[in-house]
């Protein structure tokens, strides 16, 4: 995106550079930032759209935020950690769009997420229908730790594996892993589901 072309005022799909409407800015980009948005606005957009519902109210939230993360931007590369920092302020614009409307998250409200975390939540059938309390759900979720918080929904919620996860947050696969199985357990004990059971070790033939 050049200088002049942002003080002419044309169309981001009229430089062919990969970026929705919902991104433009009136300003010349730095190509670090234009690459960041390019490597994680998919992520950014699914994950206010399950939020919200509509594409269309996801692409005006995520346009708010990567408003804020170019505002920012040097504050950014110079903290050391980019994809959490720029994770914080999507999921802090998130939270607060959704206060302001006073209205749960979509994921909740249709239900998707109960089904995606059954499997992973627990294995007796007379203790699933504590998965039916959406705002208990919700609420055991949201108090999850920042970085918990991102793997579940990343890793449940919008379906993406692991190492698109790690990709996408910036961690590794190994560390993805041990968010995942921490934020279960909080979710399991919170909850109050129950532990499942571990196999026993098979003996060796000559035992």
């Amino acid at each position: 995106m050049s200088h002049d072309d942002a003080q002419a005022g044309a169309s981001p799909t009229e430089y062919g550079s990969g970026l929705s409407q919902s991104m433009f800015v009136p300003l010349e980009l730095p190509l670090d930032f234009e690459a960041f948005y390019l490597g994680h606005q998919e992520a950014f957009h699914a994950y206010a759209e399950v939020h919200f519902g509509t594409r269309e109210a996801a692409e005006e939230v995520i346009h708010e935020v990567f408003l804020e993360i170019h505002a920012g931007w040097s504050q950014l590369l110079s903290a050391g950690n980019l994809e959490q920092g720029a994770w914080a302020i999507v999921r802090r614009v998130v939270h607060d769009r959704l206060e302001a409307e006073g209205r749960g998250p979509a994921f909740v409200i249709n239900g998707p997420i109960a089904q995606a975390l059954n499997k992973a939540l627990v294995t007796a059938r007379d203790k699933l229908h504590k998965m039916e309390s959406a705002s208990g759900l919700y609420e055991a979720i949201a108090e999850l730790p920042d970085r918990q918080f991102e793997v579940i929904v990343l890793r449940y919620v919008l379906g993406y594996d692991t190492a698109k996860v790690a990709w996408y947050i910036g961690i590794d696969d190994r560390t993805v892993g041990h968010h995942l199985r921490r934020a279960k357990e909080r979710l399991r004990v919170k909850l109050g589901l129950p532990d499942t059971p571990k196999k026993p070790k098979q003996k060796g033939a000559g035992a």
